[in-house]
Formats: C-alpha cells, sequence, structure tokens
C-alpha cells in the first residue's frame, strides 16, 4: 500500500503540474479538496482520467460514493487498490 500511496503522491503532481509541491508535503490523511491540498474540480476531472487510464478503473462521476473515494491520499489507494486491474 505504501508503494501505491507514493506511486498516487507523484501521480497527483504530475498530472495536475504542482511543481511546488513534493511528495513528502502531501499527507495520506490531508483533504485533497478545498482546505489541504487546495484541488478543485477541474482537478478532479484530470486526475480521475489520469486513474482511469494508468490503472484501469472505472469511476462514476455521479456516485456520491466517489467524494469519499477522493476526499484523501489514503481513501484514493484504497479504492485504487480494491479496483486496478492486476
Amino acid at each position: 500500500m505504501n508503494e501505491l500511496i507514493s506511486e498516487l503522491k507523484l501521480l497527483i503532481i504530475d498530472v495536475l503540474n504542482l511543481e511546488d509541491i513534493t511528495p513528502e508535503e502531501i499527507k495520506i490523511e490531508e483533504p485533497l479538496f478545498g482546505e489541504g491540498l487546495g484541488l478543485d474540480s477541474i482537478d478532479a476531472l484530470e486526475l480521475g482520467l489520469a486513474l482511469q487510464k494508468k490503472y484501469k478503473i472505472s469511476i462514476d462521476a455521479e456516485s456520491e460514493l466517489t467524494k469519499v473515494h477522493f476526499a484523501n491520499i489514503k481513501a484514493l489507494a484504497k479504492f485504487v487498490g480494491d479496483n486496478r486491474s492486476k
């Protein structure tokens, strides 16, 4: 799981061009949106597309659970780990 968390931090930084942030600065239980990392809805779309492409997962944008899965790195890693194609 730690490897996946590291991958996700690097993916977020790369896909969203967060040049001023290091992986170590992204705390696993810190919110990704609003206060916390400060991502917005456009970032969510870009991140969702990158996750679908890299991990071959399906993300239902209409599902209320999606907000839970994208709450923080820890939740996102669990979602990706549970749903990615091996």
